[in-house]
């Protein structure tokens, strides 16, 4: 009996080697290329998201106008660099491609700081709706300058 266990353990031990070592050779999934636009964006949007649920609650202004901040300085480190899409472009569309990238972000740290403006008055109906700009600005500014992911089709 003990040596039937043993021996249908072996056997299952040795059919599933061929299946763990396959695995060890095959590549690796391609890491996402992480460039240092993409940091200052997560920042900027981790700083959005939480304006945009507390934008219209005037005792969260202090917070707000924090989170702002952290959206105005983001927004203005990203407007030295470049998207990385622009190595997908034709070279002689690269440099208006860029230039259009950083007017679009500069009209946005113009509408960030009315959003500021607009929360440091506590006028927080006035600040949802400059919010509401800033959202369609970046939502444009992603279709138009970040690269389409394969993903999401």
């Amino acid at each position: 009996m003990k040596i039937r266990l043993l021996f249908i353990a072996l056997i299952c031990a040795l059919t599933s080697l061929p299946v763990l070592r396959a695995e060890d050779g095959a590549p690796k999934a391609a890491a996402k290329e992480e460039t240092e636009l993409d940091h200052v964006m997560d920042r900027l949007n981790k700083a959005y998201g939480k304006v945009r649920r507390q934008v219209s609650d005037a005792t969260k202004n202090a917070d707000s106008i924090a989170q702002v901040a952290i959206m105005k300085e983001a927004a203005e480190a990203a407007v030295k660099l470049e998207p990385k899409w622009k190595a997908d472009k034709p070279a002689d569309e690269q440099a208006k491609f860029v230039a259009d990238y950083q007017a679009k972000m500069k009209e946005t740290i113009a509408q960030i700081a009315k959003l500021e403006e607009a929360l440091k008055a506590g006028n927080n109906e006035e600040a949802a709706k400059i919010f509401g700009v800033v959202r369609d600005a970046q939502k444009a500014g992603h279709k138009e300058f970040k690269k389409p992911d394969p993903k999401k089709g």
